[in-house]
């Protein structure tokens, strides 16, 4: 896996936890608007790194794979493919 690859890939990894975190905080302060505008800010984050991904190395998740002409979710190896590399 190239370098830029496996970045990009800590970063989706590495904002994801945040929200999820964030989301346990919010389910026993639900009005706290300090972890409010954490979840927000790690959400967009990791939506934008998603996406980012996505467009360089295709679907990380089933939900992506999608396409009208083609499925795309075997034409390219899976994310944790090669992590060892």
């Amino acid at each position: 896996m190239d370098n830029d690859k496996k970045k990009l890939l800590c970063r989706v990894r590495t904002e994801c936890f945040a929200m999820n975190e964030a989301g346990l905080y919010l389910d026993s302060h639900p009005t706290c608007r300090e972890a409010l505008a954490y979840f927000e800010k790690h959400k967009k984050e990791h939506d934008d790194a998603v996406r980012e991904y996505e467009d360089k190395y295709g679907p990380l998740t089933l939900s992506s794979a999608g396409g009208e002409k083609r499925w795309t979710w075997v034409t390219e190896p899976f994310p944790w493919e090669g992590e060892d590399d």
